[in-house]
């Protein structure tokens, strides 16, 4: 205990000083490169800053109204252009307040970062990165020489997505165990989304969020965190799940509701999205094989009213035999930001009681569940 209040009140300047904005400086040399070489500081696909490289320096200054990680991308033809979040030229730090030095010889990815202590943290979790990144490049190297018959080989592909699916655990993994191993630093906090993935569960993400420090849960992102946590909470594991009524394609008004006494898997999903599409046979199967014995699915579109043809047409190229419904907003889906629903396929399995006993079921998961509940 002891040791932890030491840690807290070490870490207590960085947190004071992230209430209220305060300014960053970001430095560095990138070999001897020279105009038209361009760096860019870049969040997300948000362009903070840029500046031409000379003789391989450059600095940024500025200010921010909390630490946050960003990115910095080299582009050496000077243009930044679109989808540069996918350029190989760039390296993750951490905006903090003490200054940031970034020096290689050759590109970004041979980068050495220094700073202060979120620096330090930061360092200290990409280094623990290191065996799943070496996995990530033996992964995308197989996927790389597959013939175009072996892509398009369903034992294949799942092969490949039971591979990828395992990758990104060990991610999250990863940063759970740093988060609760620095329960006070800022890049714990700023990380918790990766933490949670894609589909977010209650029960993981609450206790990563309880591992945090009160400091840290008592910043104005740490309360949007607990404001996340209570909409997590409706729809976790053994929570009613939340009614909703949409419309089918040709305007019937359909509610979950109306399933009540029979297992339903709410699926949602779109027609533009490829994953969604792939997962489409293996929703029919465990369609067509429990349909008798007191299973439906619920389709919920995530397509939007522009998008309407397409999804009435994916309904009949993927021979989906289950409701569809939609409201045709897209993201803005109503029932989607109910259900938290941030990416998709996703889907979740309700009892006769309409209670949630399962989600995120995928290929042989999900018929593994359906024979565990119905017989």
């Amino acid at each position: 205990m002891k040791k932890y209040l030491l840690t807290l009140l070490a870490a207590a300047p960085y947190l004071v000083q992230a209430q209220t904005s305060f300014p960053y400086a970001v430095k560095g040399t990138v070999g001897k490169l020279n105009a038209p070489a361009k760096i860019y500081l870049v969040r997300g696909l948000q362009l903070l800053d840029s500046t031409t490289l000379k003789n391989g320096a450059f600095e940024f200054k500025g200010t921010t109204d909390r630490p946050k990680e960003v990115n910095i991308v080299v582009q050496r033809a000077g243009k930044l252009k679109d989808g540069f979040s996918l350029s190989t030229n760039r390296t993750r730090l951490f905006l903090e307040p003490g200054p940031v030095v970034v020096t290689t010889p050759d590109s970004l990815p041979n980068a050495t970062i220094a700073g202060t202590q979120l620096t330090a943290d930061y360092n200290k979790m990409e280094a623990s990165f290191a065996p799943i990144i070496a996995k990530v490049k033996t992964f995308s190297a197989e996927a790389q020489k597959a013939s175009p018959q072996e892509q398009q080989d369903p034992a294949f592909r799942e092969r490949m997505q039971d591979k990828f699916n395992m990758i990104n655990k060990e991610y999250q993994q990863a940063y759970a165990a740093f988060i609760k191993a620095n329960p006070t630093s800022w890049v714990s906090l700023d990380v918790m989304q990766f933490a949670a993935g894609n589909v977010p569960q209650y029960a993981e993400l609450s206790s990563l969020y309880n591992a945090l420090s009160p400091i840290l849960q008592n910043t104005p992102e740490g309360q949007r965190y607990k404001d996340m946590l209570s909409g997590l909470k409706a729809i976790a594991i053994g929570a009613q799940a939340p009614n909703f009524t949409q419309q089918t394609p040709d305007g019937k008004k359909v509610a979950l509701a109306d399933y009540r006494g029979k297992y339903v898997l709410v699926d949602f999903w779109a027609s533009w999205c490829g994953p969604c599409r792939q997962e489409n046979p293996n929703v029919t199967k465990v369609y067509q094989a429990y349909k008798s014995k007191n299973f439906d699915v619920l389709g919920v579109s995530l397509d939007s009213e522009k998008d309407r043809e397409k999804w009435v047409k994916a309904i009949q190229d993927d021979q989906l035999a289950w409701t569809q419904v939609s409201d045709l907003k897209g993201w803005e889906n109503q029932a989607a930001r109910n259900y938290q629903v941030r990416a998709i396929p996703q889907n979740f399995l309700v009892d006769p009681s309409g209670k949630i006993v399962a989600v995120n079921l995928r290929g042989a998961d999900l018929q593994t569940t359906l024979a565990k509940y119905i017989k």
